[in-house]
C-alpha cells in the first residue's frame, strides 16, 4: 500500500465526568444534567479507507462484545450512514472499511462509544472532504447519535448541559493527572437512571479557572456524581474500586464517572497517577494513568 492509500486514524479519547448533576426530566422522559466533561490519554484508535458500502472490523481488549453484535448497529457505522446521507445523497455506493481497536472498556461511562462514533465523523470529514458537511450539520449529527457525541467531536473540555449536548466553555483547567479504573464489570445506564433516587440537584457554581489540581480536587469535592450510588447498589464493586483508588498516594479525589462503571482520581501531576495506577493493577481491572488530552 502505498503512503497515499494508507488509512486515515483518529484517536476516541476516553470521556471523563468530573462532577454530574441530575438538574431536571424533560416530558419525554430523558434527563437534564450539569456536567463537566475532560479527556483522558487513554483512547480507541479508529482507522478508515475508502471502499464500497460500510464495513467494520473490531479488535482490541475489549472488542469482543462488538465483534458478537450486528455490525449496522455499531455507532460507527450508523454515524457513517448519517455522514453519507447528508453529505453525498444518491451515492449508497461510496463507502469505507473501518477498523477499530477497541481499548477502552464497554458500557462503562467514559463515553467509548460516543467517542468512536465522534471519530467516525472526523474520519469522513477527512475522507471525503467533496461531501463532508458544514460545523452545524455535523454537530446536529453528533447530537442525533447519543447526548455524549457532541462533545466527543472537538475531545476539548466543556461543561455539558440538557441531556449532555448543550455545551458551553469549561473553566480553565491547571495540569493534573488523572487515573481511569474500571472494575470489569459493564453497568447499563438506563438501569442506573432508573434507580437512582429521584431528587434533583442545581447546575455547579464554577469559577472562571483553577491555578492548581489541589483547587480543582476542593471545589470538585463539594459536588456529585448523582448516578453513583444507585450505580454502586447496582455493581458494588465500584465502592471497591473508589475505596482503593482514594488510598492512593497523592490522591486528590475519587469518583465515578458518568453512568460508571469506571472511576477516577485526581492527581497534582501525570507521573503521581501513573505509580497509582501501576499500584493498582489486577488481572480483571482495566487500569489506566497518566496525562488528561487537551
Amino acid at each position: 500500500m502505498s503512503g497515499t492509500d494508507a488509512p486515515l486514524v483518529e484517536h476516541a479519547h476516553a470521556k471523563v465526568n468530573l462532577y454530574l448533576h441530575v438538574t431536571g426530566r424533560r416530558p419525554d422522559g430523558y434527563h437534564l444534567l450539569d456536567s463537566l466533561a475532560v479527556f483522558a490519554g487513554a483512547h480507541d484508535v479508529l482507522s478508515a479507507s475508502p471502499a464500497s458500502g460500510l464495513g467494520l472490523s473490531v479488535s482490541g481488549r475489549f472488542g469482543a462484545p462488538l465483534r458478537e453484535e450486528d455490525a449496522s448497529s455499531n455507532l460507527v457505522v450508523r454515524a457513517a450512514g448519517l455522514f453519507r446521507d447528508a453529505g453525498r445523497r444518491g451515492t449508497a455506493e461510496v463507502g469505507a472499511a473501518f477498523r477499530l481497536e477497541k481499548n477502552l472498556p464497554v458500557a462503562s461511562g467514559i463515553g467509548g462509544g460516543s467517542a468512536d462514533a465522534a471519530a467516525a465523523l472526523r474520519l469522513l470529514c477527512r475522507l471525503w472532504p467533496d461531501g463532508a458537511v458544514d460545523q452545524a450539520r455535523l454537530d446536529a449529527l453528533a447530537a442525533s447519535l447519543g447526548a455524549d457525541v457532541p462533545v466527543c467531536l472537538p475531545q476539548r473540555p466543556a461543561r455539558m448541559g440538557g441531556i449532555g449536548d448543550a455545551l458551553s466553555r469549561a473553566p480553565f483547567l491547571p495540569e493534573y493527572g488523572l487515573l481511569l479504573v474500571n472494575c470489569g464489570l459493564a453497568l447499563s445506564t438506563p438501569a442506573v437512571f432508573r434507580t437512582r433516587a429521584p431528587a434533583l440537584r442545581a447546575p455547579a457554581a464554577l469559577p472562571d479557572g483553577w491555578s492548581d489540581a489541589p483547587a480543582m480536587a476542593a471545589d470538585l469535592a463539594r459536588l456529585h456524581n448523582d448516578l453513583q450510588p444507585a450505580a454502586i447498589a447496582l455493581c458494588p464493586p465500584i465502592g471497591d474500586v473508589l475505596t482503593a483508588i482514594g488510598r492512593q498516594r497523592g490522591c486528590l479525589l475519587a469518583r465515578m464517572s458518568g453512568s460508571g462503571a469506571t472511576c477516577f482520581g485526581l492527581f497534582d501531576d501525570a507521573d503521581g497517577a501513573v505509580a497509582a495506577a501501576a499500584a493498582l493493577e489486577r488481572p480483571d481491572w482495566w487500569v489506566w494513568g497518566g496525562a488528561p488530552y487537551r
